[in-house]
């Protein structure tokens, strides 16, 4: 059973925090998601009333099974996290969902290791690669708080 509560609790913390750092996020960073010259026009375009429209309906639940993936894959450190003091803790998932989820994950974007090696050059510039490094900035110290407070 304390399972399944972590897993609802971190989801629930995962998916606010993560829906907080975007709206933020969008504020500085609005070039990066709407209009045909934005930097990632990979991506849907969100001046785009369609394309907007797939964008809020799958948010949320994209949110829901990731923050249920990534809970699973703590169960094994529970104990020991519970142990540590609230700023290790802190500091510790803050950094895991910075790394993990951002910086060294495996699917190349404007701003991390492998959009690094993989990305053609008209994706990585400094603007946008600095965008999109503070949301997930933002993210992380706002899920690594929250989780490490409400958590344990």
């Amino acid at each position: 059973m304390k399972y399944i509560v972590f897993s609802m609790l971190f989801t629930l913390i995962h998916t606010i925090s993560y829906t907080l750092a975007g709206m933020i996020a969008l504020k500085v960073s609005k070039d990066l998601y709407e209009d045909k010259q934005r930097v990632i026009d990979y991506l849907r375009d969100m001046s785009v009333k369609e394309e907007s429209k797939h964008v809020e309906k799958w948010f949320i639940p994209a949110q829901l099974v990731r923050g249920i993936l990534m809970s699973v894959v703590l169960y094994p450190i529970l104990g020991v996290l519970g142990e540590i003091a609230f700023v290790i803790r802190a500091l510790f998932l803050g950094g895991l969902m910075f790394i993990y989820t951002d910086l060294a994950c495996a699917v190349p974007f404007p701003h991390n290791i492998e959009g690094l090696v993989y990305m053609k050059p008209r994706y990585i510039r400094g603007n946008a690669s600095i965008k999109l490094f503070l949301e997930m900035f933002i993210y992380s110290v706002i899920f690594g708080l929250a989780a490490g407070w409400f958590l344990f």
